[in-house]
């Protein structure tokens, strides 16, 4: 009696040890079909180990000169057949591929519980209680034990294929290894029974196995379903392997994430510096065009001035007069040059105030109608927030006075809750913007690239729509930050 015992113990806790491992782990795996299969196989183990451990607390009874009570024996039945049920669920769940072939698979387990049913309604007539006792679980072990191991056996090969398509050929021979004992465990010893008026029970049965072999059935039982337990536990480390791999691909991922943020970054730089020596050409061709020529023409204006005084005092008053007006157009282009690198207005006045300030200025020197509507209430924006949205608009503006041949030009800007947005819309002769792209690929421009680089440095958009004939619509998109949380310093655009 000990022997028998000691086998319940170690075979319901084979079978109770995988359910436990099974439930804990099962649901780490990528593979959903794998995820729901794994769901009754732990069902199972839990059940079937706490029915061989109930077994065993009736060879404890029985050694103590007890009978188990008919109700716990019912018990038992019943968890013998659940438990193999779901096994049969784990097998049909594995050999499914599609979600509609799963659905399907439930019905596997469902027709051998009908055949079960079946079966014990028409015994029931044939049989006295007593003899129902052992018939039933003879019948149990026919109608649904051997097909549900047969069926895990088959859908654990399916599963070791799948292992080895996944590069886990390790996993798949520990899935084939399980589905080996699998076989073994339903073929041989669920088919050898405890004796009972069952045909072939009565002749093929547990008395028979002991016979040939010279040790008991549940031996043998015990031994493949440790076996089986113990190569489901192993390939169980596959979901450990699959986590491992997907860090480690997360990480490479990031990885690469990170050198790219990085080689953006560089290539902002880049941009951003070409952009300011772009600015650089722009001011001294300006100096050099208006402002240098003007004193040019001062300077040689007043070294001439010295004769003409004695020898034509009314010749030298007129160019006394047209010095003075030159000195004071260059005075004025030189304001204008200093405006258009830092506006006051933008300081003092905030940056509505500059957008009409400075639509104002381009309107009297172009002859443009510029209409600046503001939308929303103004809030506290970071500076270089205010210096991008006015960068943009001044850039759109000389583009416009340039190249559009525009006669009126309609500006919006929005204060909205999260972000500014400036629109700049003019009606001139519009142009092919995929055009334009291709010509500034290769060099820097403060034209639409430069648009997008301030933008993007503060983590906004900028976008164009025209065509030709269709005038240009542009308008950037800038998330606001708190004039605290942005050091001016810190900005590459802070100094326009």
């Amino acid at each position: 009696m000990l022997t028998y015992i000691i086998i319940y113990f170690l075979y319901g806790l084979a079978f109770f040890s995988m359910g436990i491992l099974v439930a804990l782990e099962g649901g780490r795996s990528s593979d959903e079909r794998l995820r729901k299969a794994l769901r009754p196989l732990y069902g199972f183990g839990i059940v079937h180990g706490v029915y061989e451990f109930l077994k065993m607390f009736d060879v404890i009874l029985v050694q103590l000169g007890h009978t188990s009570h008919p109700g716990l024996v019912g018990v038992e039945l019943a968890m013998l057949a659940f438990s193999f049920l779901s096994l049969a669920a784990f097998g049909s769940f594995l050999l499914s591929k599609t979600e509609t072939a799963q659905r399907v698979s439930l019905i596997v387990p469902l027709a051998l519980e009908t055949i079960w049913v079946f079966g014990l309604a028409v015994f029931h007539e044939q049989y006295t209680h007593e003899e129902m006792l052992v018939v039933t679980e003879v019948w149990t072990r026919y109608s649904i034990a051997i097909p549900a191991t047969l069926l895990a056996a088959i859908g654990l090969v399916a599963q070791q294929r799948a292992f080895r398509r996944a590069g886990l050929v390790r996993f798949g021979q520990d899935s084939l290894w399980a589905a080996v004992a699998f076989a073994w465990y339903g073929l041989v010893g669920q088919f050898f029974t405890a004796p009972s008026p069952l045909f072939p029970s009565n002749i093929i049965n547990s008395e028979l196995f002991l016979r040939l072999f010279g040790f008991p059935v549940q031996i043998f039982r015990a031994v493949m379903a440790s076996t089986a337990s113990f190569f489901v536990i192993r390939f169980l480390r596959a979901f450990q392997v699959e986590s491992d791999a997907q860090i480690a691909g997360l990480k490479e991922e990031r990885l690469r994430e990170s050198e790219q943020r990085q080689e953006l970054q560089r290539e902002l730089f880049r941009r951003v510096v070409g952009a300011q020596e772009a600015e650089r050409q722009r001011i001294a061709r300006d100096l050099h065009d208006e402002t240098g020529q003007s004193l040019t023409a001062i300077g040689l204006g007043l070294r001439g001035l010295e004769n003409t005084l004695t020898k034509d005092p009314a010749r030298a008053s007129d160019m006394l007069h047209k010095l003075e007006t030159l000195a004071t157009d260059s005075l004025s282009e030189l304001q204008r040059l200093i405006t258009d690198l830092r506006p006051s207005h933008l300081d003092d006045l905030g940056l509505p105030a500059a957008l009409r300030w400075y639509a104002g200025k381009v309107s009297e020197r172009t002859g443009l109608k510029i209409r600046v509507d503001i939308f929303g209430e103004e809030k506290p924006i970071s500076e270089p927030i205010k210096i991008a949205t006015f960068r943009i608009m001044q850039e759109a503006f000389n583009n416009t006075i340039k190249h559009a041949g525009a006669t009126s030009v309609f500006v919006q800007l929005s204060f909205e809750s999260e972000r500014v947005h400036i629109s700049i819309r003019d009606d001139g002769n519009g142009f092919d913007p995929e055009l334009v792209q291709m010509r500034q690929t290769n060099r820097p421009s403060l034209g639409l690239a430069g648009m997008r680089e301030r933008a993007s440095l503060l983590g906004g958009t900028v976008s164009l729509q025209s065509g030709p004939g269709q005038g240009t619509l542009i308008e950037a998109i800038i998330p606001c930050a708190h004039e605290s949380e942005v050091r001016d310093d810190d900005s590459p655009v802070a100094g326009g």
